[in-house]
């Protein structure tokens, strides 16, 4: 495995560990969603995303939005400003992004 996905996925679960019972959930509900083949794995949506935006994740949710799942990614890009990238957890299509 890449170093730099290896380093996303421990900073995703540390977040998730960190941040208490909601990410708890958002975790159940995002493996109960990938076993029933409705979303990609988190790897994968990782990849895409660092693929087409700089910076270090440092928080994840995970929510049924508009008919479908998403991953909603907080990264501290390059030059320190805070971003929140909206994914299509099915397609790993990144819907958006803006400054937080």
């Amino acid at each position: 495995m890449r170093p730099i996905v290896l380093l996303l996925l421990v900073s995703v679960s540390a977040v998730t560990l960190a941040d208490g019972l909601d990410d708890v959930a958002d975790h159940d509900r995002a493996r109960r969603a990938l076993e029933r083949g409705e979303v990609r794995p988190i790897g994968e949506i990782l990849r895409a995303v660092s693929a087409r935006v700089a910076g270090e994740v440092v928080g994840v949710e995970f929510e049924r939005e508009h008919g479908g799942w998403r991953y909603e990614l907080k990264l501290i890009a390059p030059d320190g400003r805070l971003l929140e990238v909206e994914v299509d957890a099915a397609t790993a299509r990144i819907l958006e992004v803006e400054e937080d």
